[in-house]
């Protein structure tokens, strides 16, 4: 074998090794944002099972809360977790859902429901509104909440199951009033 196809052989293997080595990286990569979205719902169906587990001694429906407060968000795929470390060990109650215990526990709630505040905005107007409407409304007087739109339209949507609001649709646009009470 001649040194120049010694080198050559060589600059295939180094550029095969380089090749390999980039796509490795890149699964490598694919495979941590798959990990990142999986804690994410691993930490949201954990929240929700722990609520389960409170709620499940009432017999009356209507006790039970409309929506989680302050639920992580499970909306993009490329964002990375806040933790990096994954749960190994029995799941443990986030400082959050403590503190939301303790609270229902006495009897209030930390802050509003969900539902009621759209509840509340849905009740200054007389006209049917979007849900994408009052979730701008609601951004803009409670800084503090950020449901997305999802977590918006279901929270009206059960409002509708349950019958405090009503449900207009209109071509492909769906609006939201407030049912009137009646006051006899």
């Amino acid at each position: 074998m001649t040194s120049q196809s010694a080198a050559t052989l060589r600059s295939r293997y180094v550029a095969q090794a380089a090749s390999d080595l980039e796509e490795n990286r890149r699964r490598q990569k694919e495979l941590e944002d798959r990990l990142a979205v999986l804690k994410q719902e691993e930490a949201l169906l954990t929240d929700i099972l722990n609520l389960a587990e409170r709620y499940e001694g009432f017999a009356d429906a209507n006790r039970l809360p409309e929506q989680v407060q302050d639920e992580p968000a499970v909306t993009k795929t490329h964002q990375k977790p806040a933790r990096s470390s994954a749960r190994r060990s029995a799941p443990t109650k986030s400082p959050k859902a403590t503190a939301l215990a303790k609270a229902s526990a006495k009897g209030r709630s930390p802050q509003p429901l969900l539902g009621d505040l759209l509840s509340e905005l849905l009740g200054q107007y007389e006209e049917p509104r979007p849900a994408k409407e009052l979730r701008e409304e609601l951004l803009e007087k409670h800084p503090d909440r950020n449901p997305t739109p999802q977590v918006v339209r279901n929270t009206l949507e059960s409002l509708v199951a349950k019958g405090r609001i009503r449900r207009h649709k209109h071509e492909r646009s769906v609006m939201y009033t407030l049912v009137e009470k009646d006051a006899g």
